[in-house]
Protein backbone atom coordinates (compact mmCIF):
# COMPACT_ATOMS: atom_id res chain seq x y z
CA UNK A 1 0.00 0.00 0.00
CA UNK A 2 1.45 3.40 -1.27
CA UNK A 3 1.77 5.94 1.79
CA UNK A 4 4.07 8.72 0.59
CA UNK A 5 5.09 9.65 -2.95
CA UNK A 6 7.89 11.93 -3.71
CA UNK A 7 8.91 13.01 -6.63
CA UNK A 8 8.37 16.09 -9.71
CA UNK A 9 5.07 17.07 -10.33
CA UNK A 10 4.47 16.35 -14.05
CA UNK A 11 0.87 17.77 -13.93
CA UNK A 12 -1.16 19.66 -11.56
CA UNK A 13 -5.04 20.67 -11.66
CA UNK A 14 -7.19 21.84 -8.76
CA UNK A 15 -8.24 18.24 -8.32
CA UNK A 16 -5.35 16.49 -9.21
CA UNK A 17 -1.85 16.28 -9.58
CA UNK A 18 0.71 13.79 -11.65
CA UNK A 19 3.56 12.87 -10.19
CA UNK A 20 6.75 11.34 -11.76
CA UNK A 21 8.62 8.94 -9.14
CA UNK A 22 11.56 7.17 -10.88
CA UNK A 23 9.87 6.99 -14.29
CA UNK A 24 6.62 6.10 -13.08
CA UNK A 25 3.95 8.68 -13.18
CA UNK A 26 0.95 8.63 -10.64
CA UNK A 27 -2.09 10.33 -10.61
CA UNK A 28 -3.26 11.41 -7.34
CA UNK A 29 -6.77 13.24 -6.42
CA UNK A 30 -6.13 15.92 -4.16
CA UNK A 31 -8.22 18.63 -2.43
CA UNK A 32 -8.10 22.19 -3.04
CA UNK A 33 -6.09 23.43 0.17
CA UNK A 34 -3.57 20.94 -1.01
CA UNK A 35 -3.42 22.58 -4.97
CA UNK A 36 -3.07 25.35 -3.04
CA UNK A 37 0.31 24.20 -1.98
CA UNK A 38 1.89 22.72 -4.69
CA UNK A 39 5.39 24.05 -6.44
CA UNK A 40 5.26 24.66 -10.09
CA UNK A 41 5.02 21.72 -12.55
CA UNK A 42 8.75 19.96 -12.69
CA UNK A 43 9.40 20.96 -9.71
CA UNK A 44 10.11 18.20 -6.53
CA UNK A 45 7.52 17.26 -4.28
CA UNK A 46 6.16 15.46 -1.29
CA UNK A 47 2.61 14.11 -0.38
CA UNK A 48 1.10 11.75 2.01
CA UNK A 49 -1.05 9.53 0.36
CA UNK A 50 -4.58 7.62 1.18
CA UNK A 51 -4.29 4.57 -0.97
CA UNK A 52 -7.80 3.40 -1.65
CA UNK A 53 -8.97 0.19 -2.77
CA UNK A 54 -12.12 -1.21 -4.48
CA UNK A 55 -12.67 -4.59 -6.28
CA UNK A 56 -11.62 -3.48 -9.50
CA UNK A 57 -9.44 -0.45 -9.09
CA UNK A 58 -6.93 1.62 -6.78
CA UNK A 59 -7.04 5.43 -6.29
CA UNK A 60 -4.49 7.37 -4.44
CA UNK A 61 -5.59 10.26 -2.82
CA UNK A 62 -3.09 12.98 -1.73
CA UNK A 63 -2.52 15.64 0.81
CA UNK A 64 0.24 18.37 2.00
CA UNK A 65 -0.21 17.94 5.71
CA UNK A 66 -1.26 15.09 8.49
CA UNK A 67 -4.38 16.87 9.66
CA UNK A 68 -5.75 16.56 6.27
CA UNK A 69 -5.47 12.99 5.85
CA UNK A 70 -6.54 11.90 9.06
CA UNK A 71 -10.03 14.23 8.69
CA UNK A 72 -10.60 12.79 4.82
CA UNK A 73 -9.64 9.31 6.73
CA UNK A 74 -12.62 9.69 9.93
CA UNK A 75 -14.81 11.41 6.58
CA UNK A 76 -15.07 8.35 4.68
CA UNK A 77 -15.63 5.99 7.27
CA UNK A 78 -18.92 7.65 7.63
CA UNK A 79 -21.76 5.75 5.77
CA UNK A 80 -22.35 7.20 2.45
CA UNK A 81 -19.36 9.31 2.54
CA UNK A 82 -16.73 8.47 -0.40
CA UNK A 83 -13.55 9.71 -1.08
CA UNK A 84 -14.81 12.12 -4.15
CA UNK A 85 -17.25 13.60 -1.33
CA UNK A 86 -14.24 13.48 1.14
CA UNK A 87 -12.38 15.78 -0.84
CA UNK A 88 -15.20 18.25 -1.38
CA UNK A 89 -15.63 18.76 2.10
CA UNK A 90 -12.08 19.31 2.40
CA UNK A 91 -11.44 21.48 -0.25
CA UNK A 92 -14.78 23.63 0.80
CA UNK A 93 -13.08 24.64 4.27
CA UNK A 94 -9.68 25.06 5.82
CA UNK A 95 -8.91 22.25 8.12
CA UNK A 96 -9.53 24.74 11.19
CA UNK A 97 -12.97 26.06 10.15
CA UNK A 98 -13.87 22.51 9.42
CA UNK A 99 -12.88 20.80 13.10
CA UNK A 100 -14.44 23.77 14.28
CA UNK A 101 -17.80 23.62 12.30
CA UNK A 102 -18.14 19.92 13.37
CA UNK A 103 -17.54 20.39 17.39
CA UNK A 104 -19.71 23.59 16.97
CA UNK A 105 -22.85 21.24 15.89
CA UNK A 106 -22.77 23.93 12.74
CA UNK A 107 -24.10 21.88 9.94
CA UNK A 108 -24.53 24.76 7.77
CA UNK A 109 -21.15 26.06 6.80
CA UNK A 110 -21.32 22.47 5.11
CA UNK A 111 -24.17 22.67 3.78
CA UNK A 112 -22.52 25.57 1.63
CA UNK A 113 -20.09 23.11 -0.15
CA UNK A 114 -21.18 21.65 -3.42
CA UNK A 115 -22.55 18.13 -3.08
CA UNK A 116 -23.29 18.29 0.14
CA UNK A 117 -26.67 18.45 1.25
CA UNK A 118 -28.70 18.98 4.34
CA UNK A 119 -28.68 15.03 5.35
CA UNK A 120 -25.17 14.81 4.58
CA UNK A 121 -24.02 17.61 6.28
CA UNK A 122 -26.10 16.45 9.56
CA UNK A 123 -24.25 13.15 9.31
CA UNK A 124 -21.07 14.58 9.00
CA UNK A 125 -21.25 16.86 12.12
CA UNK A 126 -23.42 14.42 14.44
CA UNK A 127 -21.28 11.21 13.43
CA UNK A 128 -17.79 13.02 13.55
CA UNK A 129 -18.58 15.06 16.61
CA UNK A 130 -18.53 12.01 18.56
CA UNK A 131 -15.18 11.19 17.55
CA UNK A 132 -13.58 14.44 17.91
CA UNK A 133 -14.96 14.24 21.78
CA UNK A 134 -15.00 18.02 22.39
CA UNK A 135 -16.50 17.27 25.61
CA UNK A 136 -17.09 20.74 27.75
CA UNK A 137 -16.18 20.43 31.54
CA UNK A 138 -17.49 22.04 34.01
CA UNK A 139 -15.61 23.44 37.06
CA UNK A 140 -16.68 24.90 40.07
CA UNK A 141 -16.16 28.30 40.36
CA UNK A 142 -12.72 30.51 42.09
CA UNK A 143 -8.71 29.67 41.44
CA UNK A 144 -9.08 25.90 41.79
CA UNK A 145 -12.29 25.43 39.75
CA UNK A 146 -10.28 27.90 37.25
CA UNK A 147 -6.99 25.48 37.44
CA UNK A 148 -9.42 22.41 37.01
CA UNK A 149 -10.90 24.07 34.19
CA UNK A 150 -7.81 24.75 32.30
CA UNK A 151 -6.15 21.29 33.02
CA UNK A 152 -9.68 19.92 31.49
CA UNK A 153 -9.16 21.64 28.14
CA UNK A 154 -5.64 20.62 27.48
CA UNK A 155 -7.46 16.76 28.21
CA UNK A 156 -9.92 17.74 25.97
CA UNK A 157 -8.06 18.91 23.29
CA UNK A 158 -5.25 16.16 23.80
CA UNK A 159 -8.37 14.05 23.15
CA UNK A 160 -9.58 15.09 20.31
CA UNK A 161 -6.61 14.97 18.72
CA UNK A 162 -5.82 11.27 19.71
CA UNK A 163 -9.32 10.83 18.13
CA UNK A 164 -8.29 12.40 14.56
CA UNK A 165 -5.57 9.79 14.52
CA UNK A 166 -2.30 11.14 15.94
CA UNK A 167 -0.09 10.21 18.54
CA UNK A 168 -0.05 10.83 22.13
CA UNK A 169 3.33 12.63 22.23
CA UNK A 170 1.88 15.15 18.96
CA UNK A 171 -1.14 16.09 20.46
CA UNK A 172 0.47 16.66 23.84
CA UNK A 173 3.44 18.67 22.28
CA UNK A 174 1.01 20.85 19.99
CA UNK A 175 -1.48 21.21 22.66
CA UNK A 176 1.31 22.54 25.16
CA UNK A 177 2.48 25.33 22.29
CA UNK A 178 -1.49 25.79 21.76
CA UNK A 179 -1.64 27.04 25.23
CA UNK A 180 1.61 29.10 25.59
CA UNK A 181 0.50 31.64 22.75
CA UNK A 182 -3.08 31.29 24.18
CA UNK A 183 -2.27 34.25 26.54
CA UNK A 184 -4.83 37.11 28.01
CA UNK A 185 -7.82 35.27 25.71
CA UNK A 186 -7.43 31.70 27.59
CA UNK A 187 -6.90 33.18 30.95
CA UNK A 188 -9.96 35.35 30.06
CA UNK A 189 -12.11 32.56 29.16
CA UNK A 190 -10.82 30.65 32.35
CA UNK A 191 -11.79 33.40 34.62
CA UNK A 192 -15.42 33.69 32.92
CA UNK A 193 -16.36 30.14 32.87
CA UNK A 194 -16.16 30.11 28.66
CA UNK A 195 -14.23 26.66 28.58
CA UNK A 196 -15.80 25.78 25.39
CA UNK A 197 -14.70 29.30 23.16
CA UNK A 198 -10.90 28.27 25.04
CA UNK A 199 -11.65 24.34 23.19
CA UNK A 200 -12.02 26.08 19.96
CA UNK A 201 -9.53 27.96 20.18
CA UNK A 202 -6.95 25.56 21.46
CA UNK A 203 -7.38 23.01 18.73
CA UNK A 204 -7.34 25.91 16.53
CA UNK A 205 -3.92 26.06 17.18
CA UNK A 206 -2.70 22.89 17.91
CA UNK A 207 -3.97 21.73 14.24
CA UNK A 208 -1.94 24.39 12.81
CA UNK A 209 1.45 23.73 14.79
CA UNK A 210 0.81 20.36 13.48
CA UNK A 211 0.38 21.14 9.75
CA UNK A 212 3.07 23.59 10.13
Amino acid sequence: MIARLAGRIVEKEPQRVVIDVNGLGYGVAIPLSTYYTLPSEGEPVVLRIHTHVKEDSIALYGFATQPEQVLFERLIEISGIGPRLGLAILSGLPVAELVDAIAEGQAGKLRGIPGIGPKTADRVVLEMKDRVRLMVRSAPAGSAGASRAGQGVRSDVISALLNLGYRQSQAEDAVGKALGTAGARAANDRASGSGEGEIQDVLRRSLRYLAS
